[in-house]
């Protein structure tokens, strides 16, 4: 097992459930000692500390990193996880879904880490990462809201990495293609053929098949790793080959 990770303090947002879930275990695998910020606590338990946090909340962040700053001194890695979805054309978007989205997916990745900052900057071998989406590279039917979220943080991300550079923050980010998670189980769980749904679904990626929570995780620790110090401003896709290939039917 690998302890490439050991010695070093990781925190992860969105810790509860899959594809943070998946990078909290990651992490413990490989020798960190992980916090978990979420809502509530999930599955994480035995693998990151629960500490209470919505990303969507100014004053939550706040506290929550008080009380990380009473238990370490520094954090060497941020997997900025948390979000949520949204379905939907511009027509169907309220103000009020506009808002909610794009203040948890967007300002809430800005609210954690502007917070994480003063920690980072303590640590020798600093780094971020984003959980993006396909849906920043791809125009995708009835996402629009979380399509726009997404193409957000891909552009922070790179804003980011020019910000921290000199500091020896490195930042990047993942961009998933649809992943086999518990929101998408609950996208599906609403649909009229939830089977049917499914099968467009894993026929629309290349590989034929979801993308797991674990291998998303592998790949955002791939890029918190200090093995890769010189990669920053990096966007890496985790999509079956859905953005780059086009397949003869």
């Amino acid at each position: 097992m690998s302890s490439e990770f050991k010695g070093l303090i990781a925190v992860v947002t969105g810790a509860g459930s899959g594809i943070g879930l998946a990078v909290a275990e990651s992490f413990h695998a490989a020798g960190a000692t992980v916090f978990g910020l979420d809502i509530a606590e999930g599955a994480m338990a035995p693998f990151a500390t629960f500490i209470k946090c919505d990303i969507g909340d100014s004053a939550s962040v706040k506290s929550a990193f008080a009380t990380l700053a009473g238990k370490t001194d520094r954090i060497d890695i941020l997997a900025n996880n948390a979000g949520v979805g949204a379905t939907g054309t511009v027509e169907d978007a309220t103000d009020e879904d506009w808002q909610r989205v794009l203040n948890i997916n967007v300002v809430g990745t800005s609210r954690v880490s502007a917070a994480a900052l003063p920690l980072l900057r303590k640590s020798k071998s600093a780094s971020i990462v984003n959980t993006c989406s396909i849906a920043a590279t791809a125009g995708l039917p009835k996402r629009a809201i979380y399509s726009a979220s997404k193409g957000a943080i891909m552009s922070l991300t790179l804003a980011m990495a020019a910000d921290h550079v000199k500091e020896g923050i490195r930042v990047n980010c993942v961009n998933p293609g649809t992943a086999d998670t518990p929101w998408v189980a609950r996208l599906l769980s609403q649909a009229s053929d939830p089977a049917a749904e499914r099968a467009a679904l894993q026929a629309r990626q290349p590989m034929g098949r979801l993308v797991s929570a674990d291998e998303v995780a592998s790949a955002i620790s791939y890029l918190a790793s200090p093995r890769q110090a010189s990669t920053t401003g990096t966007i890496l896709a985790v999509d079956g080959g859905m953005q780059g290939l086009r397949l003869p039917k």
